[in-house]
Formats: structure tokens, C-alpha cells, sequence
């Protein structure tokens, strides 16, 4: 298990204020990039490795998703 006590979330600056469905990213962690709902922020987060995120980030740039 990952500890995200440290976790330092950010939100998009392209998310309204209006309290859409909007996704939260903590990349300030050691190994892992961790994603949590911003409407449930005290509920289960998705924790991946830099390598995966990096790759993830690659495809949705270059339009896979």
C-alpha cells in the first residue's frame, strides 16, 4: 500500500468552479502519481507509476484516448 499522507493535490485549471466531475493529481510523490475524484477526496484513490502516468499523459497528447 502507498502512503499519500504527503500528497500534495491539484486540480486542473481547466475545471470549472461549478463542481463538475473533475479529478485531482498528486505527482509530488516518491515513485507513484496518485488520482482521487475532487468530489470524494477522502475516498479511494488510483495510484500508478511514473512510468505508467508518463505513458498514459503520451497517449492522451497524442490523441489515442
Amino acid at each position: 500500500m502507498n502512503d499519500l499522507s504527503g500528497a500534495v493535490w491539484h486540480k486542473s485549471t481547466r475545471s470549472g468552479g461549478n463542481g463538475g466531475d473533475c479529478v485531482e493529481v498528486a505527482a509530488n510523490l516518491p515513485r507513484v502519481v496518485a488520482i482521487r475524484d475532487s468530489k470524494n477526496r477522502n475516498g479511494a484513490a488510483l495510484v500508478f507509476s511514473r512510468a505508467e502516468w508518463r505513458e498514459f499523459v503520451e497517449g492522451v497528447k497524442a490523441g489515442d484516448f
